[in-house]
């Protein structure tokens, strides 16, 4: 007996038995299904975070105000300024793997445009706040060195304010109002999309920080120079840790800290953030395939019996085929291949 004779009785069997085969079959496209489905979910979850992650920029470090300690309780970022625009020079000129460090000021404000208005985060910027972020603009022009120097009223929208604002409407050249304060607009960004934590970064105006200071969001009296944060864009081949080390070496020692005291201020580096949620995803994925893994166990357990009743059941099938010849290895490869064809 050759192996298409064995094949031509086993698909014959299948067929007299057609609702056993196809339970059968539909328990093992059901876990099959299952496990590529999860895995799949998991891959894109984790392709979405890497994402995400990679439009704030791999290479960034960002430096946020605050930390203070008083009375034995440490405060959060943003309770007190303590970094400043002479950090941020000071960063980009003494840290050798640093390219640019752009600090910026931050706060929401109401926008109006005609008879529209919009919520939205204005962040006063520098020039090179935007090759921090790696962040282009698709219409007109960034902020530049001359708006920070004479504070000049220029905007530049993202686009979640600028379709709010004006629709189908060329936002460039128009004016626009920052808590009465009338604005030009000189350019639009390109499309971040929502960051990990799930903020629209989209939703935003960026201005020049002096006229942020001086216009909009106002200073702080202890200290004119004081900014929020501080964003610091990494060289590609330099190691983001030991830049991180020494831009906290830096600041400490600009801050006079002793080696007993906390940081007054916040180090975010990005690079660690991609590769703690690749890591999360990364179980994510592993814990759903392991779940739709029982699914395919189930159908393969559901096999193993249907073809052990078929033995069973066709007992005297086997005695009489091997009565007229059939040796031990053709029974054995014809139910071989009725598993292999369910």
């Amino acid at each position: 007996m050759n192996v298409w004779q064995s094949v031509r009785i086993a698909t014959r069997s299948l067929r007299v038995n057609m609702l056993r085969s196809a339970l059968t079959m539909l328990g093992i496209i059901i876990g099959v299904s299952a496990v590529i489905a999860m895995v799949g979910v998991g891959a894109g979850a984790q392709a979405r975070v890497a994402e995400q992650i990679q439009s704030l920029g791999s290479n960034l470090i960002i430096v946020l105000s605050g930390s203070t300690t008083s009375s034995g309780v440490r405060a959060g970022h943003g309770s007190q300024l303590t970094i400043t625009e002479d950090d941020a020079a000071a960063i980009a000129r003494e840290v050798a793997g640093v390219q640019v460090a752009a600090p910026a000021v931050r706060g929401v404000a109401q926008v109006v445009y005609g008879n529209l208005n919009w919520s939205t985060v204005v962040q006063g910027v520098t020039s090179v706040y935007n090759e921090a972020r790696d962040w282009p603009v698709v219409a007109g022009r960034s902020v530049n060195p001359e708006d920070q120097d004479g504070a000049t009223k220029v905007a530049v929208l993202g686009q979640t304010t600028a379709e709010n604002l004006f629709g189908g409407v060329d936002p460039l050249d128009q004016i626009i109002r920052i808590k009465k304060v009338p604005f030009t607009v000189v350019g639009t960004l390109a499309r971040k999309g929502q960051s990990s934590w799930g903020q629209d970064q989209d939703d935003v105006i960026l201005i020049p920080l002096s006229t942020a200071k001086k216009k909009v969001l106002g200073v702080s009296q202890a200290n004119p120079r004081s900014v929020g944060s501080i964003s610091i864009k990494v060289r590609p081949d330099e190691d983001m840790a030991e830049a991180e080390a020494q831009i906290r070496a830096l600041l400490r020692q600009r801050h006079r800290l002793q080696p007993f005291q906390d940081d007054d201020f916040w180090l975010r580096n990005l690079s660690e953030v991609l590769q703690t949620q690749e890591e999360s995803s990364r179980v994510m994925t592993y814990l759903l395939a392991a779940i739709a893994s029982v699914s395919l166990l189930v159908g393969g357990i559901g096999i193993m019996n249907i073809m052990l009743v078929s033995v069973t059941e066709r007992t005297r099938e086997i005695g009489l085929r091997m009565a007229v010849g059939a040796r031990r290895r053709h029974i054995l490869l014809q139910f071989l291949i009725e598993a292999v064809t369910l």
